[in-house]
């Protein structure tokens, strides 16, 4: 005959109970706290005042001898004390370790099925998908026909709770779009209003020189064509268009101990920091990777979702990257409803175990049409793997050398993320001369197209930021003119307000340069122009010494460096002490330091290198260095969006430097404004 004990564990694993246990956040009748004594919903929020689930390495340290007598007054999964009387239901394993009920469901809901204090592997799991007539718990017929009339009469939502939460085939259970119900009056207010907002795209050109003489003809004349969102205010301001955001997160065992902790305090900034409109889901990946929760609305019930789950993680395993992202990439295929903005945000500190042959193709093939910002940090991770899967989806790819910034590096992205402006914004140059001839188009990594008979072009620069900015060189061929002056290019401009998804068109002025007879003298070559060809010069220096560098040949790209370095000293801008020329030369000279030996180079130099390509191609601020030096060069691209969730993320903790450990917070983020 089974005991009355092991009959009550499997009642509570059922939910069987004749009340559902209080979660921290509700008062109990009896012990009602006065208003002042009392946290509000936002502070309970507060990824502050969010309790961590303690890690093997971390949370070992902290154990003492002296402990074991509070530990089973103390939940160690929250940390808040265990009273009987308080509405909370209580467990105990069989380790004889004790938790809050709620606490310990929410780790095996999400696939946990260890002790979190001493890793002992349990046989007796709460919440795990129940059979009823398990030979384990036999009840008797009668108690058994009971336990099934009462589990019928769950509502579906606790019964799914129930039975483990099985992953779907069909990611189709998205949470709903927030609805708006808007009269046409109210719809034209908020079209003009948004319209106010992205005033216009601020395009300009700009030639090499202004005046070449009548009597000769230039090749590979270049025209600077620069391209900016312009907001004028901070997006904060005004409404923005919501996001679908999925986080694909390495929880292999290489993350345990202070990385995941630090994990999920940035994650939990992430989470506050998304407003009721937009949607999170978070993939974990490590032998397997699974799915914590669908697409959710950030509203106050999605949040505190969204921080249990990612608070229940454990760092075991290998690394399946390549099954995070497909799972990742399956959530946003398969959603039935689809916000304006989606991205896909991977973090890794280790290499795929589980890819036999190099993975590119297979990542090409599974990501969707959305960008994938990664993540690499710490001296492990696959640089190479994770910049190409970036490179191809249209994202960035930003090395977080030292863990305590991962927060910093995650708030930078976000800040842009939730500040889209302008959608699949497309360029389209037209010569204007009918003997002007396109020759070429530097764009980085963004696609371009030369026509066939030069007269034409077209360049895709995808989705801005508010006030980010986008520069490109076209090349082309001017002829002998014997006029005062020679027509070149006009531009047309195509986009998509990302709120009120309407395509806006707008047109150049026509680009002229004066053609004299004769010119006195050499006119010197505007700055922003220079710039450009710094720009594209230094990435293309990047590349070479980055492949001869995979060659074994260290010495050489070095040396491929430094004869940029020497190009780059006599240029218009690095005489005038140009800040992007200046910042461009410290980056390069840094990268030289993280080559001078094979080991250097396998611990920090190839991420490093291959950072700083991903953002001079895209032209968008990466994560690598020291991210909270404020001069630093990572900053060249910055928004004032990403810079303002730095700032906020900085302003969360002092950090030490002698220690390199996180210390009192300096403020609760709960009296922050959320984004609208």
């Amino acid at each position: 005959m089974v005991s009355k004990w092991k009959k009550m564990k499997l009642a509570l694993s059922l939910n069987l109970c004749n009340y559902l246990p209080r979660t921290l956040e509700e008062e109990p009748p009896s012990l009602a706290l006065n208003s002042a004594e009392t946290l509000s919903d936002a502070a309970l929020l507060s990824p502050l005042n969010w309790p961590m689930t303690p890690t093997p390495s971390s949370y070992r340290r902290r154990l003492s001898r002296s402990s074991s007598k509070s530990s089973k007054q103390t939940c160690s999964i929250c940390l808040n004390k265990m009273k009987e009387g308080c509405g909370h239901a209580i467990f105990t394993a069989e380790c004889s370790h004790m938790f809050h009920f709620h606490c310990i469901a929410s780790n095996v809901k999400h696939g946990n099925q260890v002790c979190p204090v001493c890793r002992a592997k349990w046989k007796e799991i709460p919440i795990q998908k129940p059979s009823l007539d398990l030979p384990y718990y036999p009840f008797d017929r009668c108690n058994n026909d009971a336990a099934i009339s009462l589990f019928r009469c769950l509502p579906p939502s606790q019964r799914a709770i129930t039975q483990g939460h099985p992953e779907p085939a069909t990611f189709d259970d998205d949470e709903r779009l927030e609805e708006q119900i808007v009269f046409d009056g109210e719809t034209e207010v908020l079209k003009k209003e948004n319209r106010d907002y992205v005033r216009m795209m601020d395009m300009k050109m700009y030639p090499e020189v202004s005046a070449v003489p009548q009597s000769k003809s230039c090749e590979n004349f270049d025209v600077l064509v620069h391209l900016k969102a312009v907001t004028g205010d901070q997006i904060s301001q005004y409404r923005r268009a919501p996001i679908d955001l999925v986080t694909v997160l390495d929880i292999s065992g290489s993350m345990g101990g202070t990385k995941l902790a630090l994990l999920k305090r940035a994650m939990g900034f992430v989470i506050q920091n998304l407003g009721s409109s937009d949607r999170l889901s978070v993939i974990a990946f490590s032998s397997t990777a699974r799915r914590l929760f669908p697409l959710t609305r950030m509203s106050d019930a999605g949040r505190q979702l969204a921080l249990q789950a990612v608070n229940s993680l454990v760092a075991n395993g290998g690394t399946n990257i390549v099954d995070g992202l497909r799972k990742g990439a399956k959530v946003m295929e398969d959603r039935l409803e689809r916000n304006s903005v989606a991205s896909i945000i991977l973090l890794s500190d280790g290499r795929d175990t589980y890819t036999t042959n190099h993975p590119d193709p297979s990542y090409k093939v599974m990501l969707p049409q959305i960008s994938v910002h990664s993540f690499g940090f710490g001296s492990d991770h696959d640089a190479s793997v994770m910049h190409s899967v970036s490179e191809v989806s249209g994202g960035t790819f930003s090395f977080i050398e030292s863990e305590s910034v991962i927060q910093d590096a995650l708030a930078q992205c976000i800040g842009g993320l939730l500040s889209v402006a302008v959608q699949e914004l497309r360029v389209e140059i037209e010569g204007v001369s009918p003997n002007v001839r396109l020759s070429s188009i530097k764009a980085g990594s963004y696609s371009s197209l030369v026509t066939g008979d030069g007269h034409s072009g077209l360049v895709d620069l995808g989705d801005l930021y508010a006030d980010e900015e986008r520069d490109f060189l076209v090349s082309i061929n001017i002829p002998v003119e014997e006029d005062g002056h020679t027509p070149l290019l006009k531009l047309r401009c195509l986009y998509i307000n990302p709120l009120t998804k309407e395509i806006t068109t707008l047109e150049s002025h026509v680009l002229q340069i004066r053609r004299p007879e004769y010119v006195a003298e050499e006119k010197v070559v505007p700055i922003e122009v220079v710039r450009q060809r710094n720009r594209f010069l230094a990435a293309e220096a990047m590349a070479q010494a980055r492949t001869l560098a995979e060659h074994g040949d260290l010495e050489a790209a070095v040396k491929a460096i430094e004869n940029f370095r020497l190009v780059l000293a006599e240029t218009v801008a690095a005489k005038s002490c140009d800040r992007f020329c200046v910042a461009l030369d410290s980056e390069l000279k840094e990268m030289q330091g993280r080559m001078r030996s094979s080991h250097m180079y396998e611990a920090s130099g190839r991420a490093y290198i291959l950072s700083g390509l991903s953002s001079h191609s895209w032209q968008r601020a990466t994560a690598r260095g020291n991210s909270r030096d404020s001069s630093s060069f990572v900053q060249a691209y910055q928004t004032p969006s990403m810079a303002e969730m730095l700032r906020r993320s900085q302003a969360m903790f002092l950090v030490s430097p002698s220690h390199h450990r996180l210390i009192q917070p300096l403020l609760s983020f709960a009296s922050q404004p959320k984004p609208r």
